[in-house]
């Protein structure tokens, strides 16, 4: 008998929503809205419908995969099992990058505008605060970090709906470029290059990221064939729909709108539709929402690297330690919180590089192992199963692999460095001990609590 401890199992289909939608970060579309506007050619409407396109198949892909394999690993799981162990090494080692440098983005961003709010105290003490105050609330239990999340979500939704119903009442009392809700325009960019529109759809789908981390919590949630697709559809649709109706009320109702720094572009949008009472407003949400992401990208990493340590990728002993007490992966939750402290050394665009790169790469190599598991292996190819199984994934690949090459040349750079280094471990793992360790984990069974 195995008595060693597992992850228990307690979360619903809300609390994984809200864990998704905080990691994800609503507040996210004012952070990157100045740089997403001018990639965009500000048609931001456009450029959101086209990412959340791209997004859904790829969501499809999860929820498919997650029924297959309810097990914490996410695209690492999903295209070892599907395709080939060593494959799934790689993409889950450049999915690493997407994970293990979410927190620094959150800690970073956090720093930044503690500091701008605080200036006599500099962006690292920040940075060493987040840091503390992430681990403790991630050792002490998932539980801890859904509540937090959900209350997060709802402020965050809360400020986006004041947001914008200040814009729907310039446009009913004639403060606005429109005197009408509804218009067309939005959607139709005759001057704007479609190449330009892509480009920035590229970029926002940063804005997405978040629906692919609540896999990794697979183990630790009720019934997860279920609750995991249906929470990972729900989290894409939320976030499209608050996305979109910004960025169209904004749109119609200032199209003259202009900004010298993309930086605090979303800042001077703000202040110009709510004035300096909804622009404090604005920072102290943005500054909230900022930490939950962090409590949530602490929660993926952890269970991820956990996930590698399970099947011996990573040493076993470290990364696959549970806390008797608290249930939660403990030793992984302390690695991570180390690693974090770089955030007081590289700067937010580092960051974002890495995480761009490895999250595009995952989205592109899951929607591949719907095709090789459902298609290919088990043989599913009637009319509607090769729709579902072959045609949807394959849009889902072409789309996310094309939006990967729209990566500035940098960003690929550093990405094949990284990829290069997994490769290399792989290497030298196979020459000192067997590859790996042939484990089924497709029916893990997890105590409760």
């Amino acid at each position: 008998m195995n008595n060693q401890p597992a992850l228990s199992k307690s979360l619903k289909v809300y609390q994984i929503v809200f864990l998704g939608l905080a990691w994800m970060t609503p507040m996210i579309f004012f952070t990157v809205y100045g740089v997403a506007y001018d990639a965009a050619g500000g048609q931001m409407v456009l450029a959101y419908l086209i990412a959340f396109l791209a997004i859904f198949f790829t969501a499809y892909s999860y929820s498919r995969m997650v029924k297959a394999y309810p097990i914490a690993g996410s695209a690492y799981t999903y295209t070892k099992k599907a395709i080939h162990p060593r494959l799934g090494f790689l993409v889950g080692w450049a999915l690493l990058l997407d994970y293990i440098f979410s927190p620094i983005i959150a800690i970073l961003t956090f720093g930044i505008f503690m500091h701008t709010e605080f200036p006599s105290i500099p962006v690292y003490v920040w940075v060493i605060v987040m840091n503390i105050i992430l681990a403790l609330v991630n050792i002490v239990g998932i539980k801890s970090v859904a509540r937090i999340s959900g209350i997060s979500v709802v402020v965050q939704i809360l400020f986006i709906s004041l947001f914008c119903l200040f814009i729907i009442k310039d446009i009913a009392t004639g403060q606005a470029s429109s005197s009408t809700l509804f218009s067309l325009h939005p959607f139709w960019a005759s001057d704007v290059p479609f190449t330009t529109i892509f480009s920035g759809a590229a970029l926002i789908c940063f804005c997405f990221l978040g629906f692919d981390a609540v896999t990794t919590m697979a183990e630790e949630t009720i019934q997860p064939e279920r609750t995991i697709p249906k929470a990972i559809f729900l989290i894409v649709c939320i976030a499209a729909v608050m996305y979109i109706a910004i960025s169209y009320f904004t749109q119609i109702a200032y199209p003259g709108f202009t900004f010298t720094n993309p930086d605090n572009a979303a800042y001077t949008l703000v202040k110009l539709v709510g004035g300096n009472l909804l622009s404090s407003l604005f920072i102290t949400v943005l500054i909230i929402a900022t930490f939950t992401q962090g409590v949530s990208s602490v929660t993926s990493v952890t269970r991820f690297l956990y996930a590698l340590g399970r099947e011996s990728v990573l040493p076993q002993k470290v990364f696959s330690y549970i806390h008797p007490t608290f249930k939660t992966p403990v030793v992984n939750i302390l690695l991570v919180t180390a690693f974090s402290f770089l955030g007081m050394f590289i700067d937010l665009n580092t960051a974002i590089t890495f995480v761009s790169f490895g999250a595009l790469t995952a989205f592109t190599f899951v929607n591949v192992s719907v095709i090789a598991h459902f298609y290919i292996k088990l043989k599913k190819r009637s009319f509607t199963e090769t729709i579902l199984y072959l045609i949807f994934p394959l849009v889902g690949a072409a789309f996310i692999g094309w939006l990967l090459t729209l990566l500035n040349k940098d960003t690929l750079l550093i990405g094949v460095a990284w990829l290069t280094v997994g490769f290399l471990y792989l290497f030298v793992k196979s020459r000192l001990s067997a590859p790996f360790v042939k484990r089924d984990h497709s029916k893990v069974t997890v105590p409760e609590k």
